[in-house]
């Protein structure tokens, strides 16, 4: 994946995560209200950069990660099979 795709796909994985969890846990802490309606905006606004940020970071970490689970499991059918 170019750098360009993988920058939109952080912005609009980020964008929906952000909106889900903030619109999800302000539901959960206050109920379906008004409160919740008029709060969620806001943090989302708020969500969404640190959301991207974070990800922007995490998302190298995560890769290495599941390269490096997958790489020993392939290595431990190579021995089982021998």
């Amino acid at each position: 994946m170019n750098k360009k795709s993988a920058l939109l796909s952080q912005v609009f994985l980020t964008f929906i995560m952000a909106a889900t969890m903030s619109g999800v846990m302000g539901l959960l802490f206050t109920g379906p209200s008004m409160e919740w309606l008029t709060g969620w905006p806001e943090q989302f606004v708020i969500a969404w950069p640190i959301a991207f940020v974070l990800t922007m970071g995490a998302w190298p970490a995560s890769t290495a990660l599941a390269k490096a689970v997958l790489r020993d499991r392939g290595d431990q059918r190579v021995s089982e099979a021998a």
